[in-house]
C-alpha cells in the first residue's frame, strides 16, 4: 500500500519520517513518499492510476485540490481546504485533519471560549484554524499581508479583518501564525514585529520545523506562553492514518521520532 505527500516544496517535510515509522510499528506493509507536485491535475490523475491509498496535502494545494476530488466531508467543505485524501478504489474523498490537530493541541493549553484570537494568514491552514476557533467559541480576527484574500476569508466567516501593518492596534488573547514565515530553511524570519508580542498571553506557531521558531523565541522573551506546531502535526497525522487504515496509530511513537529528529538537527537539548 502506498501513501504520499502532495506539495511544493516537500523536502522540508517530516511527514515521511513520521508516517513510515507508524506504518512499520503497526505492521502494515507499504510506504509513504513525498512528491513535489508541479501540475496538480496530473498528480491527482496519477493518484487514481497508481492506486495510492492516501495522500497528505500541503502548501500550496490545500484549497486548489478540492475541485479535482469526487467527494468532500462536511468539515473540509465548510473549511474550504483539504489536507487529507482517501482513495477508495479510484473514488477520492477529501478531509481536513488540520483543524483537529490544532484545536486538540490548543485545548491542552487554554480554554478557547470567549477568547479573541488573531489568525495570521489566509491560506488552507488559516481556514482550518478559523473553523476550530469558531467551533470552540473563540472570536477570530484575520490578519493578512494581502488585503483581498484576507478580506474575502473574513467575510466568508463573518469575522473582522485587519491589515498586517495594523496588527499593533488589535487587542487579543492568542496569536496563531498559520503562514510559512519562519519555516526551515528560512528560520530567521518572523511574521510580526517583536514589539507587538507583549499584547498576547499565548503565541502559537503551526510550524514544527524548526521546533522553536524565531517567532516563538521572541514571544518567550516577551513573557508569552508559547505553543509549537509539533503536537498539531502529530495529531493531524494520526487522524490521517485512522482515515487511511481504520486502525489506531502509535501517536506517542510518531511524536517521539519527529521530536528526536528536530532536536538532533538543531543541537538543542530534547524537551520533555
Amino acid at each position: 500500500m502506498i501513501y504520499a505527500l502532495f506539495g511544493n516544496p516537500v523536502a522540508q517535510s517530516l511527514s515521511p519520517l513520521m508516517h513510515n515509522a507508524a506504518l512499520k510499528e503497526m505492521g502494515l506493509p507499504g510506504c509513504y513518499v513525498p512528491l513535489c507536485v508541479r501540475h496538480l491535475p496530473g498528480a491527482v490523475q496519477g493518484l487514481r492510476g497508481m492506486d495510492i491509498r492516501g495522500v497528505s496535502v500541503t502548501i500550496p494545494f490545500k484549497s486548489e485540490i478540492m475541485e479535482y476530488l469526487d467527494d468532500l466531508d462536511d468539515e473540509a467543505l465548510r473549511i474550504g481546504a483539504v489536507n487529507t485524501v482517501v482513495n477508495d478504489n479510484g473514488r477520492l474523498t477529501g478531509h481536513n485533519t488540520d483543524w483537529r490537530g490544532l484545536i486538540q493541541s490548543l485545548k491542552e493549553q487554554v480554554e478557547m471560549e470567549g477568547k479573541t484570537v488573531i489568525i495570521l494568514g489566509a491560506g488552507g491552514t488559516a481556514r482550518a484554524a478559523l473553523y476550530g476557533v469558531v467551533r470552540e467559541g473563540g472570536h477570530p480576527v484575520i490578519v493578512n499581508r494581502t488585503e483581498g484574500k484576507g478580506r474575502e476569508l473574513a467575510q466568508d466567516w463573518g469575522c473582522p479583518y485587519e491589515s498586517l501593518k495594523n496588527i499593533g492596534k488589535i487587542k487579543a488573547d492568542i496569536l496563531i501564525n498559520t503562514t510559512p514565515v519562519g519555516m526551515f530553511p528560512h528560520i530567521d524570519e518572523k511574521p510580526v514585529e517583536d514589539s507587538f508580542l507583549t499584547r498576547y498571553a499565548l503565541v502559537v506557531d503551526v510550524i514544527y520545523n524548526p521546533l522553536q521558531t524565531s517567532l516563538l523565541k521572541a514571544a518567550e522573551t516577551a513573557g508569552c506562553r508559547t505553543l509549537s506546531g509539533l503536537d498539531m502535526f502529530v495529531y493531524q497525522g494520526a487522524q490521517q492514518i485512522r482515515l487511511w487504515t481504520g486502525q489506531e496509530p502509535p501517536r506517542a511513537l510518531m511524536r517521539q521520532v519527529v521530536l528526536e529528529h528536530l532536536t538532533s538537527a538543531s543541537g538543542i537539548p530534547r524537551p520533555v
